[in-house]
């Protein structure tokens, strides 16, 4: 906290997360009440912020590799602004429909890859190694406060001042968030310019993302992980709007009560994994969210909320302590040079599965039923932490203990099918 650039990092990525956190929140409340969407189009819009990741994220990778990242970080931000305040003013004039709600998302989700490329490439040059998951932790714990926050202090805001207005708090923490980007002071280490195609280069990117068993098992968890959970999540709004009948305030607690669970876990990330070891944190830290998201199934009108909420903390906590150890581990061995493919190449992969996931909702929700499609994203969502438990990596305590072994991977017994 003494790093002035770790707290400028910081405090963009809080502010930024807060500002999102809103945002997650009106936009499905904006298709569901004011433009009444179909379930479809309401699940299928979560995946509009995610989908750029599957068509544009590594070519994105490569560029963001190229350039200075703190100039990429302040025009991704100004972009995200004016996109967004699109929104409001549509409304305010009545030109506001769904097709421009589903293009201001995914500008938007565009704008997210360049920023959070860059965001992670100078994480890892404004701490030391040895401070990283101390330092994600601190970023992930603060970003899932500001989560919670956001996402609580939204339900009320779109009760009460309408879900377009309530973006207005969106386009204010942009704007803080800029403020702190310009503070930074890094020396940023860029790729040197040379005349390689882009596409060697997003290959390169790739290769290194499967080069080894460490994060081909990080990879895969995520991915099925993503791809369980997202079918869930998408479909939050509709189970609590459309089937339980409840308020906006019962949806902003029971997505906060995520957030909140991914501050204690983000905290707590750097502290379990001294204690217990990063390895084995990381293999059972899903297992609980599995739980988490099983609880919805069971939840029903008033207090029976109840169930959701404590179900919801504990699959917060699990992503967070899934996402310090991961996120530190890649930022461990990967070359200052390679961060923007690498973070590219496995978030395609993985964040690519949420916008998958989303449209799968969608139909899922359609065809068989809200609940129905949230048990389909349960069983789902099961096979991650088996990865995780039987995978290549299941007796292995400290995976810091792996960045210095060149010969892990065969000593790991990778395969290609792992």
């Amino acid at each position: 906290m003494r790093n002035q650039n770790f707290r400028a990092l910081m405090v963009s990525s809080t502010s930024g997360v807060l500002g999102n956190a809103v945002a997650a929140v009106a936009l499905p409340i904006i298709a569901a009440v004011e433009l009444d969407a179909s379930n479809f189009e309401v699940a299928a819009l979560a995946g509009m912020t995610f989908l750029p990741w599957l068509l544009f994220g590594l070519v994105i990778g490569v560029w963001v590799d190229r350039l200075p990242r703190k100039p990429v970080m302040l025009a991704s931000l100004a972009v995200r602004v004016i996109v967004l305040a699109l929104l409001p003013v549509g409304y305010w004039l009545g030109f506001l429909s769904t097709p421009l709600l589903f293009g201001a998302a995914f500008v938007a989700g565009i704008t997210s890859v360049f920023f959070q490329l860059a965001d992670a490439a100078l994480v890892q040059q404004a701490i030391t190694p040895d401070e990283l998951m101390e330092g994600n932790g601190l970023i992930t714990g603060s970003g899932a406060a500001a989560d919670a926050a956001g996402r609580s202090a939204a339900g009320w805001l779109t009760s009460a001042a309408g879900a377009s207005n309530t973006l207005v708090v969106q386009l204010a923490t942009s704007i803080v968030s800029l403020v702190a980007i310009q503070r930074l002071d890094v020396a940023e280490v860029v790729q040197p310019q040379s005349d390689r195609r882009v596409l060697r280069e997003m290959y390169e990117g790739l290769r290194y993302t499967f080069s080894t068993a460490p994060l081909r098992a990080i990879l895969f968890n995520a991915a099925l992980w993503n791809l369980g959970g997202n079918i869930a999540a998408s479909l939050i709004v509709l189970l609590v709007l459309r089937t339980l009948g409840e308020s906006e305030v019962w949806l902003g607690l029971l997505l906060a009560a995520a957030s909140v669970g991914g501050a204690v876990g983000g905290v707590t990330a750097n502290w379990m994994g001294e204690r217990f070891g990063s390895g084995p944190l990381w293999r059972w830290s899903m297992v609980p969210g599995v739980f988490g998201y099983a609880s919805l199934l069971i939840i029903t009108p008033g207090w029976g909320m109840a169930w959701g909420i404590l179900g919801m903390f504990a699959m917060g906590a699990s992503v967070a302590w899934n996402i310090v150890v991961g996120s530190s581990f890649r930022q461990r061995v990967c070359p200052p040079g390679m961060m923007g493919r690498l973070g590219a190449a496995s978030r395609t992969v993985s964040w690519g599965m949420l916008a998958l996931a989303s449209l799968l909702a969608g139909i899922f929700a359609e065809t068989l039923g809200i609940r129905e499609a949230i048990l389909i994203g349960v069983v789902i969502a099961c096979t991650a932490p088996l990865v995780a438990l039987l995978g290549p990596l299941r007796g292995v305590r400290r995976l810091e203990d792996l960045v210095e072994a060149p010969a892990a991977d065969s000593r790991l017994g990778a395969s290609k099918s792992t």
